[in-house]
Formats: structure tokens, C-alpha cells, sequence
């Protein structure tokens, strides 16, 4: 992949933000089912994480509020590290059975896992039913044509991947901007000085999982911003 200005951007772009909720927003709804969400977020703990580790600490929380009136939603955590660690934990319905297990977690130095965790995703969905999985992380040292295959898995079975890149290292963007789209899901940069965008973003997935998109318009409107610019364009809202 050839190097461009847009390479060396960190953070996501206005165009950007929109174009990954325009594609959130353009997933299949979930049937009704009268049930929690179900999302599985998936993150990257070596080394280099521990930063964006504590931070999504605090948005988890934040995705569970604003998905409480919809139903609710489930989260399952699941995160490498370290010389081939791997760990999914047991289905979380609020902050407080999640966030110990994410405190408990120390980011360790290894190799990426990321074929791993699609796999993981997809032996979960032939069990139950998930309405997505959310992966957090900056680099992607696994072979693509891999990676392609079990995201291609993914979007068989319906479960759509919403990639959130830290950084824009050229080869990570390829390999999970390709996971993005075989799954059909969709793919967005982010960086340190973006939380707010970062937490709006995984809230709109959390609120997608848990509600489809009507919930996704009426939580465009309630937030404002990018989110709810995307959400007059889907529903045809003028004004």
C-alpha cells in the first residue's frame, strides 16, 4: 500500500466518522426477539494498549447506558496478549459484572491474534445468536489471506465487525479495513486525542446491536454531531 498525506492522519477525518456510521447504520436489523444485544468486544492487550486499554474501560460503561432503555445488551470481553494468550469472558449485562474483568487485565508484549479472535467470534455465533463483534487495535502481523477467510466466516453468519484502528500503520489499515468488509461490517481510525469520537462511535454500535436502526436514529438525535448528520441522510429526515 502506497503512502499518501491520508496515511499519516491518526484520528478520524468528519468524512470518515460519517462513512463508518453510514455503514452501521446500513447493516441488516437484527429480527425482534424481545432479547438483549449481544456484542462482543474484542480488543488488543499487548504492549503498546495499556493506554487505550484503561480508556475503554470507561466506555464500556458508557455503552451500557445507552443501550438500557432498548433492552439491554450483553458483552462478552475477549483480548490476547502476551506469547499466544488468549481469554473470552462469560456474557456481561451491566458495567459492574464487566469492568472488574477489565481491571483485572495487564497488557503483556506478543504477536497479534486477530484470526483468533474472528474465529472465536464465529464459534459463538453458531452457538447463540451475535449481533456483532467491535475489535480494538493498531496492528495486524498475521497473514491476510487468514484473516480474510475467517472474516469472510463472519459475514456468513451474519455477525458484522466494527473495526476501530489506533493509529494508521498502512499494513494494520489493510488488514482490518479488509476484516471490515467481509464481515460486512465497517472500519474507523482513531487515536489518544479522540475519546469523545471513540466513545460516540462504540456507542452507536452498542445501540445498532441493541436495537437496529430505529434506535440508532433516535440515539443520532439525542447526541447530535456526526451521528446525527449521518442519521438525517439514512432516514430521509430533512431540517
Amino acid at each position: 500500500m502506497k503512502g499518501s498525506g491520508k496515511d499519516l492522519q491518526s484520528s478520524a477525518s468528519p468524512a470518515e466518522v460519517e462513512a463508518f456510521l453510514r455503514k452501521v447504520a446500513a447493516t441488516p436489523a437484527r429480527p425482534a426477539t424481545g432479547r438483549r444485544g449481544r456484542l462482543i468486544f474484542a480488543m488488543d492487550a499487548t504492549a503498546s494498549r495499556e493506554p487505550s486499554w484503561d480508556r475503554a474501560a470507561g466506555i464500556q460503561s458508557e455503552m451500557f447506558r445507552e443501550t438500557r432503555d432498548l433492552g439491554g445488551l450483553e458483552v462478552q470481553l475477549c483480548h490476547y496478549r502476551g506469547f499466544e494468550e488468549f481469554d473470552a469472558s462469560a456474557w456481561c449485562a451491566s458495567a459492574d459484572e464487566l469492568l472488574p474483568l477489565m481491571t483485572r487485565v495487564r497488557c503483556a508484549a506478543g504477536l497479534t491474534q486477530i484470526h483468533r479472535v474472528l474465529s472465536h467470534a464465529a464459534a459463538e455465533a453458531e452457538r447463540g445468536r451475535v449481533d456483532a463483534l467491535v475489535f480494538v487495535g493498531d496492528c495486524a502481523e498475521e497473514s491476510l489471506d487468514r484473516l480474510a477467510g475467517a472474516a469472510g466466516r463472519l459475514g456468513l453468519l451474519g455477525v458484522p465487525a466494527f473495526v476501530f484502528q489506533e493509529g494508521r500503520d498502512p499494513a494494520a489499515e489493510r488488514a482490518l479495513r479488509e476484516i471490515a468488509r467481509l464481515s460486512g461490517g465497517a472500519w474507523c481510525p482513531f487515536d489518544a486525542s479522540s475519546p469523545k469520537v471513540l466513545k460516540d462511535l462504540l456507542s452507536a454500535v452498542a445501540v445498532f446491536a441493541a436495537g437496529g436502526r430505529k434506535a440508532l436514529t433516535d440515539f443520532g438525535r439525542a447526541r447530535g454531531g456526526a451521528v446525527l448528520q449521518l442519521t438525517r441522510q439514512i432516514g430521509g429526515e430533512r431540517g
